[in-house]
Parts: structure tokens; sequence; C-alpha cells
């Protein structure tokens, strides 16, 4: 695996960290809800983590990461239709795709 897929596996693995230390051990939907920085922060990370998957599947279309093209379409929801995210959709993300996701990351970084 080359330099330039494992910054990029990096980059991700670094974001699903970030968002685990916004939301702490316990997770609720309300206290995300009512904060909007948090829901900006993370927005932001999955963000990153969609833009690196889309880097990823430019560098390699056969890399295993069952979400790819969801996370890219979740990133490509975020920064171009700002005004029409929907809250449950991300947190569905959180709660469903991203522990996925992040053991799929470090099967591969280890790899």
């Amino acid at each position: 695996m080359g330099d330039e897929i494992k910054k990029y596996l990096f980059d991700i693995n670094e974001a699903i960290l970030s968002i685990e230390s916004y939301l702490g051990e316990k997770r609720d939907f309300n206290v995300y809800m009512q904060s909007k920085m948090l829901r900006r922060a993370i927005e932001r990370e999955f963000e990153i983590i969609g833009e690196a998957m889309n880097k990823l599947d430019e560098i390699n279309p056969d890399l295993q990461i069952s979400s790819k093209k969801l996370i890219i379409g979740m990133r490509n929801r975020v920064i171009h239709g700002y005004d029409k995210i929907d809250d449950g959709i991300v947190w569905g993300a959180v709660v469903r795709h991203l522990p996925v996701l992040k053991q799929e990351i470090s099967a591969l970084l280890q790899s």
C-alpha cells in the first residue's frame, strides 16, 4: 500500500476519532441537536472523511470499503447542500456507519 493511500486512511481515521471525541461516551441525539457547534464540527469531519474517501477511490477503486459511495455522497450533500442537511441522516451515519467504517479503516491501516 502506497504512502498516499495510507495518508488518506490516516485522515479518515483521525476524523472518526475526532467525532467520537466530540460526542464523548454517551452519544445522545438531543445533545447533538442542541449544539449547533457540535453539529457543524461533525459535519466538517464528514467532509474530511468524504473527501479523503473520494481521493482513495480515484487512486484505488478496488479498495474494499463497504459504504464508500454513500460516504462520498454524504460529503457532497454536506458541502453543496448545506441548507438541506438532515440532522437525522447525519446522526444515523454516526450511529450506524461510523463504527463499521472505523473497523474497516483500522484493518486497512494495519495491513
